[in-house]
C-alpha cells in the first residue's frame, strides 16, 4: 500500500471529513503524475556540475575535487558548495538566509529566479535558499522560491518536500500541506525516517484542524503565526491583518458562547431557586481551563465600531484607557490571548506614526 493511500484510509479510520485534499476524491487514485523520486547519486550530481561548470568557465579543479572528496557530507551541501565555487553572491544570499540576526527578505532575490540559469543549478541553488529561510521561520519567502523548483531536478526531493510541507503547516496551508507530505511519503522512495515521521505528524494534525474559524486551536495558529511574523518584524499590513482576525474572531466567540449560555439557562428555566452546586449557574468554584472561554463575568465583546476607532486613536490614549480596552477585549479569556490584542495595537501604533508606550 503506497503512504498516500495508508495516509488516506488513516484519516478515514479517525473519522475525518477532510475534504479538498489530495486524498478527498478518491483515496486510492494516484492524483499526480511525476515520476517516483529518489536522491541523485553523488557520482550524477557531481557530473552535471562538473560540465556546468566547465561550460561556464568557471571550474577550479582542485577545490572541486577536494569538496567531492568530503564523502561525509550530504550530495546536497557539496553540490551547493560547488554552485558557489563559480557564483560567490549565492554563497553570500544563502549565508545571509542562515543568519538568525540576519532581516528576513521580503522579496525574492532576483538571483533564485533567474530564468537563464541552467535549470539544474537554479532548482538546487532554490532548494537551498527555501531550506535557509524555513530554518529561520521566513516561511512566505521560503515557499516563493519552492515555486521555481523543478522537483525531479534537485538532488535531494525527500529535504525540498519536507521543508515545503513544513512552510504549509505553520502558514496553515492544509491542502498545499496535505500534497507536499503525500509527494514526500508516497512519491520519493528514499526519505529519511526522521522525515517521514514528523511528515506523517504534520498529517493528523492537519487531520484534526476544526474547519471553524473561531475554534480557539484555530484561533491559537493565527496567535502563532502573528507572533512568528513579529519576532521578524513584519508589523505591516499583513500581520495587522492576521491580529484584526484574531480579535474578530475571538469576539464572535465570545458572542457564540454566550449565546449558547444563554440557551442552556432559558432551557433550564429561570427563577426556580438558587442554582444547585456544579449546576454551571453559580459563580464557578475552581480555576477554568486554559482551552475554555468564561461567559459569567461580563460580555468580554467589543463591536465592530468601537474595535475600528481604536485602531485609528491607540497611539493618542492614556496608558490607563489603552489597559482598559485591552482588558474589555479580553475578558474571561485565558492570559496567553492578552499580549496578542496588545501587539496589535502596538503595530497600528507603530504605522499610525505613534510612539508606542
Amino acid at each position: 500500500m503506497t503512504a498516500r493511500k495508508w495516509l488516506a484510509t488513516a484519516a478515514i479510520a479517525v473519522g475525518s471529513t477532510f475534504t479538498g485534499s489530495a486524498f478527498a476524491a478518491d483515496p486510492v487514485k494516484p492524483v499526480y503524475g511525476f515520476a517516483t523520486l529518489k536522491a541523485m547519486p553523488a557520482d550524477a550530481a557531481k557530473a552535471k556540475l562538473a560540465d556546468w561548470l566547465n561550460l561556464t568557465g568557471k571550474m577550479d579543479q582542485p577545490k572541486f575535487d577536494a569538496i567531492w572528496a568530503q564523502e561525509g557530507r550530504s550530495v546536497h551541501d557539496r553540490s551547493i558548495e560547488s554552485i558557489v565555487l563559480a557564483m560567490p553572491e549565492a554563497g553570500k544570499l544563502l549565508s545571509e538566509a542562515r543568519q538568525p540576526e540576519t532581516t528576513a527578505p521580503v522579496l525574492l532575490p532576483d538571483l533564485i529566479r533567474d530564468p537563464k540559469m541552467d535549470p539544474f543549478v537554479q532548482s538546487n541553488l532554490a532548494a537551498a535558499y527555501a531550506r535557509s529561510l524555513g530554518t529561520k521561520r521566513v516561511y512566505e519567502e521560503s515557499l516563493e522560491a519552492s515555486k521555481t523548483i523543478k522537483p525531479e531536478l534537485v538532488v535531494d526531493p525527500a529535504g525540498y518536500y519536507f521543508f515545503k510541507a513544513v512552510a504549509e503547516h505553520a502558514l496553515i496551508q492544509r491542502e498545499s500541506a496535505v500534497a507536499s507530505i503525500a509527494r514526500l511519503l508516497d512519491d520519493v522512495t528514499d526519505a529519511p525516517d526522521r522525515y517521514r515521521v514528523i511528515a506523517t505528524m504534520m498529517f493528523f494534525d492537519i487531520q484534526n484542524w476544526a474547519k471553524d474559524e473561531k475554534d480557539l486551536a484555530n484561533i491559537t495558529r493565527l496567535m502563532d503565526n502573528s507572533g512568528r511574523r513579529l519576532d521578524l518584524s513584519r508589523d505591516g499590513p499583513k500581520t495587522q491583518e492576521i491580529q484584526k482576525k484574531i480579535v474578530f474572531n475571538l469576539d464572535e466567540k465570545i458572542k457564540q458562547l454566550e449565546e449558547e449560555e444563554k440557551k442552556k439557562k432559558q432551557g433550564q428555566g429561570q427563577g426556580s431557586g438558587p442554582p444547585m452546586p456544579g449546576s454551571g449557574q453559580g459563580p464557578p468554584n475552581g480555576p477554568m481551563q486554559e482551552s475554555q472561554i468564561a461567559t459569567n463575568g461580563g460580555k468580554g465583546v467589543v463591536d465592530e465600531k468601537k474595535l475600528r476607532n481604536y485602531e485609528k486613536t491607540w497611539g493618542t490614549l492614556p496608558e490607563a484607557e489603552r489597559k482598559k480596552i485591552v482588558q474589555e477585549i479580553t475578558r474571561d479569556l485565558p492570559p496567553k490571548y492578552k499580549p496578542i490584542i496588545e501587539d496589535y495595537f502596538r503595530s497600528l501604533n507603530r504605522m499610525n506614526g505613534y510612539k508606542n508606550p
